[in-house]
C-alpha cells in the first residue's frame, strides 16, 4: 500500500487527545483514543513494511521491567523502540531495589530521571499489578513535575493483574483485519486446560472488557470457580449494553457453538489466586509452591476443556478462527491439528503487537505526528 494513502486514516486532533498519555487498561481510554491508536499502528506497519524508517525518538532510552516471564511482548517492546529510534532495554523485575522495600513511587521517580518512556509487566499477583504501575507512573509524573522536566514518559502496561492492554489490542486489529466490522460476531472466550502454570487471568479479562466494546456477541465460558475479577465483569456487561452482548457459562461446547472466532485460554482458580496473594504477602515461598501445585492439581480435574477438532467442529460452519495470545500448551489447551492449522493466523495476529507498542509510545511522544511521518513519506516518494 502507498504510504500516502494510509495517512488519511489519521486525524491529528484524535492524537492530539492521547499526547503524553499512558496506558494503564483500555477501560481507562475512550473508543476514540483507541482507535486513534489503531489507525497509527496500521500506519506504521505500512511504514514499516514499505522499508520507511519511523526514527521520531532518536538518542532516546525505552525502560521495561519483566516481574514475569515474557517471550512476544519483551520481542513487541524491543521492536517497537528500537523501530522509533529508541534504545530500548529490559531487565528483570528482581533485579530492582523493589524486593529491598523501595516502593513503586520511588522506582518510578528513580527511573523516569533517564528513561523517556517506560513498559511494565506485573501479572501475577492479584490486587498488586495494576495498582503497582499507576505508583510507578505517578513517580514518573511527581518527579517530572517538581523538576520542570518537560519530557513525555509515558508509561505502557505490558500486562497487569488486570489487564493486558497491548495483547488485546493486537487482537482487536487482528479482528478488524479478517472481519472489519465486528457487530453481531460470535464469540468465544473460554477456560482451557493446562499443565504448566497458574497463569494470570489478564488476558480474558482484557478480551471481556475491550471485545463488548464493539457491538460482539462475546461468550465467556469457564469451568466452577475459575470466575474473573468483578470489576472487569461489571465492566464487560456495561459496554456489551451499547450495542453487542456478553454472557458467562460453564459449558465450553456451548460457548463454542456457532462461534465466529474462539479464543481458549487457560487461567488460574480465582480462590488459588487469592491464596497466592497471601502467600505472596508474607514472602512465603513454600506456600507459594503448594498453591501452584494446587492449582495445576485443580487444572488437571478438567482436561476435557480442550480446542479441539471436534469442538471447532461445533463453530460456524466449522471454520471459527481460531486465537491464543502465545505460547499455547499444545496437547491441552489445543490440539496439535487445529494449532497446525491455524499457526500461521496466530503468528499474524501476535505481529500487531509491536505496531500496538510502536503506535502508543509514538503518540504519547512526537506532537504532530501526522505531519512527520507525512514528510517521511514525501521525502521516500522524490
Amino acid at each position: 500500500m502507498n504510504p500516502m494513502s494510509l495517512l488519511e486514516a489519521l486525524d491529528q486532533s484524535d492524537l492530539d487527545a492521547v499526547y503524553k498519555r499512558s496506558l494503564l487498561t483500555t477501560q481507562g481510554w475512550s473508543d476514540a483514543d483507541l482507535a486513534s491508536i489503531r489507525s497509527l499502528a496500521r500506519t506504521l506497519a505500512g511504514f514499516d513494511r514499505a522499508g520507511l524508517s519511523t526514527s521520531l525518538c532518536p538518542s532516546e532510552l525505552a525502560w521495561a521491567v519483566f516481574f514475569d516471564q515474557s517471550t512476544r511482548t519483551k520481542s513487541a517492546w524491543a521492536g517497537a523502540a528500537s523501530r522509533l529510534g529508541m534504545q530500548p532495554v529490559i531487565v528483570d523485575g528482581s533485579s530492582t531495589q523493589v524486593s529491598h522495600g523501595e516502593t513503586a513511587v520511588e522506582t518510578g521517580a528513580m527511573l523516569g530521571m533517564n528513561a523517556h518512556a517506560m513498559g511494565i509487566r506485573h501479572d501475577l499477583i492479584l490486587g498488586e499489578g495494576n495498582t503497582f504501575i499507576r505508583d510507578i507512573t505517578q513517580g514518573i509524573d511527581d518527579y517530572l513535575a517538581a523538576t520542570d522536566d518537560p519530557r513525555a514518559v509515558p508509561v505502557v502496561n505490558l500486562q497487569c493483574d488486570v489487564d493486558h492492554p497491548t495483547q488485546s489490542m493486537a487482537d482487536l486489529m487482528w479482528l478488524e483485519e479478517k472481519f472489519g466490522d465486528l457487530a453481531g460476531k460470535k464469540i468465544a472466550v473460554s477456560w482451557a486446560y493446562s499443565p504448566s502454570y497458574a497463569k494470570p487471568l489478564s488476558v480474558p479479562q482484557g478480551l471481556a472488557t475491550l471485545l463488548t466494546r464493539f457491538g460482539a456477541d462475546v461468550t465467556l465460558a469457564h469451568p466452577p470457580g475459575y470466575q474473573l475479577i468483578d470489576e472487569c465483569m461489571d465492566a464487560a456487561h456495561a459496554n456489551a449494553a451499547n450495542g453487542g452482548s456478553f454472557r458467562v457459562v460453564d459449558d465450553m461446547d456451548e460457548a463454542f457453538a456457532d462461534a465466529d472466532i474462539v479464543y481458549p485460554k487457560s487461567w488460574g482458580a480465582y480462590d488459588l489466586m487469592l491464596e497466592r496473594v497471601d502467600a505472596n504477602a508474607t514472602g512465603d515461598t513454600e506456600g507459594l509452591a503448594a498453591v501452584e501445585q494446587k492449582a495445576l492439581a485443580r487444572n488437571a480435574e478438567h482436561t476435557d476443556w480442550i480446542c479441539d477438532e471436534r469442538r471447532m467442529g461445533l463453530t460456524a460452519a466449522g471454520e471459527a478462527l481460531y486465537m491464543h495470545c502465545l505460547p499455547a500448551d499444545i496437547g491441552a489447551e489445543v490440539s496439535p491439528g487445529v494449532m497446525d492449522k491455524y499457526k500461521v493466523d496466530v503468528a499474524r495476529e501476535a505481529n500487531y503487537k509491536v505496531y500496538v507498542v510502536m503506535a502508543l509510545l509514538a503518540a504519547a511522544k512526537v506532537p504532530d505526528i501526522a505531519a512527520r511521518l507525512t514528510e517521511i513519506a514525501e521525502e521516500a516518494s522524490q
